[in-house]
């Protein structure tokens, strides 16, 4: 927008709430039914084709000409945050488009669309002109060259192993699994010092717990990484994730917007699956294709890398006192935790199902660590500190227990898993129940 155009609207906004501005001071109620005239006008606005003015827009010009001292720049309109970025093309679907076309660099733009569908980067029912793909390829250097200043890009390498690792998700082939051809998707983790694949593994859904699973046994495997090093992508960006990491001692560094490169070495590892083993490795089934992955990935781990001169197994074995083995507890590291209060009649709904809580915390707020396959563990914490496993409301074995003087006993030891040992479990009934 030129200076020219910006004045006019300025100049157009000064006009409209000059009443609320000139100093006069309006008698009771007279702002607001000022204010309500003139939203209700129709006005010929510079620049925009509408021509209502909503009552938000009329404060917020009118608190910013206060603010400033009264200056008329203060009504100039404001440039767009993302000026310069296309707004039809979210940030994971820029890096997917990126990452694609360094992939494909001498595709033509239509050829270029149809494989970002095939591979969805395009979802299905988005819209994007050639015009915009062409001015954001062009503006990112990956038209007619590069763009602008160059980036200060510098070779690295951790000095040890598990200091770093990179990951990253691949678009992998189709496949035949449950008598449907489904698509895949590699979720890999490679040593940043060693070149060592940790763990890689084909899924079937590009989600938070397909990561989270091929995350905990490279854990278990290889132990702890002191950096992950990952994308952008909305999983990566998860607060379970973050707390994962966290929990675990592991600092979660995600690459920069639009720049694939810092994660060269997986990305790399990625080039070689391609032309070394989807080109070649023929599967019928999910599970072959994932078996037929594992034991190419040993043979690589166990062959000369060109860029170390050693085999990524031998470089991460020669410093193996470096690793942090997993905790024996690595499992509890990954439950969700949920915040829930404990109802009068001590239950608790989480994930569609009924708990029943101790009696002491009937009204507290808790927390509930659980694991979403294992609905029978659920650990309740109360002010930090833990109040063991809760259980399933049993509706006829609380029909069959007797009450004496308002107290209701249990005999725990028919049920152990649930209070503990032969211990006796007492809640105050409130009022007699129906027998």
């Amino acid at each position: 927008m030129d200076e020219d155009t910006k004045k006019r609207i300025a100049v157009f906004r000064f006009g409209v709430i000059a009443d609320f501005v000139g100093g006069v001071r309006l008698r009771w109620g007279e702002t607001e039914r000022l204010m309500g005239d003139k939203c209700a006008r129709k006005w010929q606005i510079p620049g925009s084709p509408r021509t209502s003015i909503s009552e938000s827009a009329l404060k917020e010009w009118i608190t910013r000409y206060k603010r400033a001292g009264h200056k008329l720049e203060a009504l100039y309109p404001r440039d767009r945050s993302d000026k310069g970025k296309p707004r039809a093309m979210g940030e994971e679907l820029c890096a997917g488009l990126i990452r694609l076309r360094k992939e494909r660099p001498e595709v033509s733009l239509p050829v270029f669309i149809n494989e970002a569908k095939e591979r969805r980067i395009i979802l299905p029912g988005t819209r994007l002109p050639y015009a915009t793909l062409y001015r954001f390829l062009k503006a990112e250097g990956l038209v007619d060259g590069p763009s602008g200043a160059p980036t200060d890009r510098r070779k690295f390498e951790a000095e040890y192993p598990n200091d770093l690792w990179q990951s990253d998700v691949m678009h992998g082939p189709y496949i035949l699994s449950e008598g449907k051809q489904r698509k895949t998707y590699l979720i890999a983790f490679i040593d940043d010092m060693s070149r060592f694949i940790t763990h890689a593994e084909f899924y079937l859904h590009e989600r938070l717990e397909s990561f989270l699973d091929a995350l905990r046994k490279a854990l278990l495997m290889r132990g702890l990484p002191r950096k992950l090093y990952v994308d952008n992508g909305p999983f990566f960006r998860s607060n379970h994730l973050e707390h994962i990491c966290a929990s675990l001692g592991i600092v979660l560094l995600h690459a920069k917007p639009y720049q694939p490169e810092g994660k060269g070495k997986i990305e790399r590892w990625f080039r070689t699956v391609r032309g070394g083993f989807l080109s070649v490795q023929k599967a019928a089934t999910f599970e072959e294709l994932n078996e037929k992955l594992r034991v190419w990935t040993a043979g690589y781990n166990d062959t000369k890398h060109g860029s170390t001169g050693e085999s990524p197994l031998h470089r991460f074995v020669r410093n193996i006192e470096c690793v942090r083995p997993a905790p024996k507890d690595l499992e509890d590291h990954f439950r969700k935790t949920a915040r829930r209060t404990v109802a009068k009649d001590r239950t608790i709904a989480l994930a569609g199902k009924l708990y029943e809580a101790p009696v002491e915390l009937i009204g507290k707020q808790v927390s509930l660590l659980y694991h979403e396959h294992d609905p029978a563990r659920v650990e309740i914490v109360f002010a930090g500190k833990t109040c063991g496993f809760i259980s399933l409301v049993d509706v006829h074995v609380n029909y069959r227990v007797k009450r004496n003087n308002g107290v209701t006993e249990i005999e725990a030891g028919n049920n152990p898993g649930r209070y503990g040992g032969g211990a006796l479990f007492k809640r105050n009934l409130g009022e007699e129940e129906n027998k």
